[in-house]
């Protein structure tokens, strides 16, 4: 049998949407499969480019043909990549890509030849299952991170939104309240989840370190460099970097990130040969920004660079009804480190500690919980076991507006309140309080509040 003679039968029935692309990046050819995937009829896709797709996958240099178009004519093919692609009604569809390049009998580059595999419902069933999973908290909160608070909620489903583009983030909050923990689940959760995730602590290096630090160095570039060696861009290449403490960053080293993130390039330490690299930037910093530029201490078109979807970590004073939580996990945590068994914390305790101002907020109450570790002998953790500052901290006289006494108290009878003028419509007082229904019910059984006695009196 002459196989041949089925080949465009075999390729209109391929369940794969399936795509010609000659070496400047133009459509010459797609099967049924690609029509439906894509919105767009074979007569609609043949001719145009390649960019009509908007292929998350693909990096388009577009200075010319081949090599010159994009990497794939670089690397000869591709393998399984997760992509986005946009399709004619504008909607997106998640694929798995394949592609690889085609070479005529003198084995000059002609053109690729591509696979697109919807995995959209996979992806979607995927979300939902992720989604039943917080519902029922059968995991250990969002990607290491606790919380049941409005905000942190809200955070969560930022991280998620914004993981699924390129946009550079810069993410805002004191010391200790998870800017590293953010960007990671930004990482975890993106397209670029299987490349490096690479951190530099921008304020613990001088400039001079910093910028062989960012970029590398070549051989003999200063005292000391005594081989080549890589810097953090190109470590990231393909992934993530996540610059933390951007604010400290000097003005010289400024000028040189911003010619990375506009031209996608990066230059050794004594040498200048441009060395392309493909890399997400996220920043953090606890310092207001807007302020330094006004000092002249941060260059203002920088900061419009890796601000284009700022996100705020919440200090702990702003969502105390997430301490306890955090607080237990602290407990299990430290309680399979020692011969000791520690139930919990007192009524006392865990009033000192909510009307504490946190100033150091996840980190410093981690490192209390620690401290009275070492004190209590076992069983329930009391007030006299707290860090000093906090069992003798006086809300009444703390500038802190979040700080109240009684929190614990307040914020159950609060719930209760809510209920009663609902009559315990459940998914009422979620919309009087902006949470989910799940959140309520959570609250009810964290507050140990009975529906029946706790409503009627």
């Amino acid at each position: 049998m002459d196989i041949g003679k089925y080949w465009k039968t075999i390729v209109e029935t391929l369940q794969d949407g399936l795509m010609v692309i000659d070496v400047e990046g133009n459509i010459l050819a797609a099967n049924p499969a690609a029509e439906r995937l894509t919105g767009y009829t074979a007569d609609e896709l043949i001719g145009s480019n390649c960019r009509t797709l908007n292929c998350t996958g693909c990096e388009l240099y577009g200075r010319g043909a081949g090599k010159d178009w994009c990497s794939l004519f670089e690397k000869g093919e591709v393998r399984a990549k997760k992509c986005l692609i946009t399709k004619k009604n504008l909607r997106v569809a998640h694929v798995l890509k394949n592609a690889s390049v085609l070479y005529d009998s003198d084995g000059e580059m002609i053109g690729s030849v591509e696979t697109l595999t919807d995995i959209s419902e996979l992806i979607q069933q995927q979300q939902e299952i992720e989604s039943l999973r917080k519902s029922c908290r059968l995991d250990e909160g969002f990607h290491g991170m606790l919380g049941e608070s409005p905000c942190m909620q809200q955070l969560f489903e930022l991280i998620e939104n914004v993981s699924q583009t390129e946009t550079p983030v810069l993410i805002y909050g004191q010391s200790g309240t998870g800017k590293e923990l953010v960007a990671r689940a930004i990482h975890d959760t993106s397209l670029r989840s299987n490349k490096p995730f690479i951190k530099v602590s921008c304020a613990t290096l001088n400039e001079n370190l910093l910028e062989s630090e960012l970029f590398g160095h070549e051989k003999g570039a200063y005292t000391g460099a005594d081989r080549t060696r890589i810097g953090r861009f190109e470590a990231a290449h393909g992934g993530t970097i996540f610059l933390d403490e951007i604010g400290d960053i000097p003005l010289s080293t400024q000028v040189k990130l911003l010619r990375v993130l506009e031209e996608k390039e990066i230059e050794r330490v004594g040498d200048h040969r441009p060395i392309s690299v493909d890399v997400r930037i996220i920043s953090a910093t606890n310092k207001d920004l807007d302020d330094l530029v006004a000092q002249g201490l941060f260059r203002e078109d920088l900061l419009f660079r890796i601000n284009v979807f700022p996100l705020n970590c919440p200090p702990l004073v702003q969502r105390t009804e997430d301490i306890p939580m955090i607080v237990q996990n602290f407990i299990v945590q430290n309680g399979g480190k020692g011969a000791k068994t520690i139930t919990g914390l007192t009524p006392e305790a865990m009033e000192a500690i909510i009307a504490y101002v946190w100033p150091g907020n996840v980190r410093e109450l981690r490192n209390a919980i620690e401290y009275a570790f070492v004190l209590c002998p076992g069983g329930w953790i009391g007030k006299e076991h707290l860090p000093p500052k906090i069992e003798g901290f006086d809300p009444k006289t703390s500038s802190n507006p979040n700080a109240k006494p009684g929190s614990w108290k307040n914020e159950r009878d609060n719930l209760i309140k809510v209920l009663r003028s609902v009559n315990g419509n459940q998914s009422e007082a979620a919309r009087s309080l902006g949470v989910s229904r799940v959140t309520i019910w959570k609250r009810i059984k964290k507050y140990g509040v009975n529906l029946d006695s706790d409503l009627s009196e």
